[in-house]
């Protein structure tokens, strides 16, 4: 690459219509996560203050994002800029490969110390415009076959050097998340954008999910009481996410419980007993037969397999 190696500046269409010039020269990423996700059995909701960069290696899922849907499969790449509501569910026998790397655009002193990427507060909730840059592009595409190989070593690079730190690994992380934009910006002016389509019901299925995820503590949190918030009936609620996000409304309260009881397991410090009551189960019994229906293992299976 000619001149600076960051800089790339191109005509795009916008993600919402018309046309959108990046100029990319001034962006020194700061690479926070560099991971592979797997798994068999995947649906929840995440946001997140920085920019997250998923490839898909192997399997199928349903990404919505900001209420539109489009069909994930290999070969498919997503860059979700901060704080865009992102839901993911798997549709696939075999597992789902995700690469995952997060990172902000401009290296920060002040955000290079966050580590937990999706804990929104009054720190991590304000985002400087400069974040912004690639808010107005579409955030779906997919390489050609051709490119997947070498853009696998590359994310293998980035993640061997984001676990050993060794001597300028952080400037080498830069020069890698540079060149995953510019492929990925590559991708959708070469015409391989991914169309996708508006989720029916989403502004309702978006109230309901963050009513569960402030409520599921509580466990007289019922299919009436998030359908009353919502407005409309807990019957018709259910039918909406059902058929759009192939659960029912009461495996998917089940699915965060069991997702908060798993990061709590994660942090230590807290008993079962503690823990299956901070997340809404009614008893230790019953949060282990529900967490061992969806994960195939025990609480303290999984626990002492940390």
């Amino acid at each position: 690459m000619e001149g600076s190696v960051a800089r790339f500046a191109v005509w795009l269409n916008g993600w919402g219509g018309g046309t959108v010039e990046l100029d990319l020269d001034s962006i020194s990423p700061h690479v926070r996560m560099v991971k592979i996700v797997k798994s068999s059995s995947l649906s929840g909701e995440w946001i997140d203050y920085d920019h997250v960069f998923t490839y898909i290696e192997q399997g199928e899922a349903e990404f919505i994002l900001n209420g539109v849907k489009y069909l994930a499969g290999e070969g498919d790449v997503f860059l979700m800029p901060p704080f865009m509501p992102h839901l993911i569910r798997t549709t696939s026998a075999v597992p789902l490969i995700q690469h995952i790397v997060q990172f902000d655009l401009y290296d920060d002193p002040e955000r290079r110390q966050w580590r937990e990427t999706t804990v929104i507060n009054g720190t991590t909730g304000r985002l400087p415009d400069r974040e912004r840059l690639l808010s107005a592009v579409s955030p779906a595409s997919r390489l050609l076959p051709a490119n997947r190989l070498e853009f696998l070593a590359r994310l293998a690079r980035m993640r061997q050097l984001f676990a050993e730190g060794e001597k300028y690994g952080c400037l080498k992380l830069k020069a890698c998340c540079i060149e995953l934009i510019c492929d990925y910006l590559g991708s959708l002016s070469a015409d391989r954008f991914r169309e996708g389509r508006k989720t029916k019901g989403w502004a309702m299925i978006e109230k309901a999910i963050h009513y569960i995820n402030k409520r599921y503590g509580d466990p007289r949190l019922n299919n009436r009481e998030i359908g009353e918030h919502v407005g409309v009936s807990a019957n018709y609620l259910s039918f909406v996410f059902k058929d759009q996000l192939r659960i029912t409304l009461h495996k998917y309260v089940t699915h965060v419980r069991i997702e908060q009881a798993k990061l709590r397991m994660v942090e230590g410090g807290k008993s079962l007993t503690e823990i299956a009551d901070e997340t809404g189960f009614t008893s230790i019994h019953v949060f282990s037969r529900a967490f061992k229906s969806e994960l195939g293992l025990s609480p303290s299976q999984f626990s002492n397999g940390l």
